[in-house]
Parts: structure tokens; C-alpha cells; sequence
């Protein structure tokens, strides 16, 4: 069963807006959309290129490398070049908190 750490407050991350963080010595971009966080693996699965900067357009990001677009919902590859999924970790907001699920 997963931990949860907290990573952020509610306020301190506007819509449309990420905050770099490092889960369980994995690089993560923790994304804002609307009302609801999402926290994924900052690599693109295509070449290891960081997300980081990538536009995030409703639930897409996109690798500024070579366009490969994600579902940050679930990590799904939107289109080519990707074709594996980035990894999701789990989310919960409390009392104005992000947290951020762990492995233990």
C-alpha cells in the first residue's frame, strides 16, 4: 500500500501550472489542471528526454524534444514517437495539502 508524502499546498500551484520534485528518488512533475493534481514521472518513455518544460495543454503534456504527447491522467501516449505509457503516481488533496503517494 502506497504512502503519501506531502509535496505542495493547494495555492502555491496555479491552473496550468507544475512543480518539480523528486518521489522515491524519481524525478516527477506534479501538474495542475483546473481543480485536480497529477503527478507524473518527469521522462519521456520515447528518448529519457525531462518534461519539465514541456507545454501542458488541458491533459496533454508535450516532450519539447520530439512531440510526443502524454495523458498526464494516466500516463497514456497520445502519439507517436512514444508508444509506453510515462508512469502516474497517485494524488490526494487534505485541508488545502497536495500529497503525493509513495512506494513502501
Amino acid at each position: 500500500m502506497a504512502e503519501f508524502e506531502q509535496v505542495a499546498r493547494v495555492d502555491e500551484i496555479s491552473d496550468g501550472g507544475r512543480k518539480s520534485l523528486v518521489v522515491d528518488d524519481i524525478p516527477v512533475l506534479l501538474l495542475r489542471v483546473g481543480d485536480d493534481f497529477y503527478c507524473i514521472e518527469d521522462v519521456c518513455t520515447h528518448d529519457g528526454q525531462p518534461l519539465t518544460d514541456g507545454p501542458l495543454t488541458g491533459c496533454e503534456i508535450v516532450c519539447p524534444r520530439h512531440g510526443a504527447r502524454f495523458d498526464v491522467r494516466d500516463g497514456k501516449p497520445m502519439c507517436m514517437p512514444a508508444t509506453e505509457p510515462v508512469a502516474t503516481f497517485p494524488v490526494e488533496v487534505r485541508d488545502g495539502a497536495v500529497y503525493v503517494g509513495t512506494s513502501d
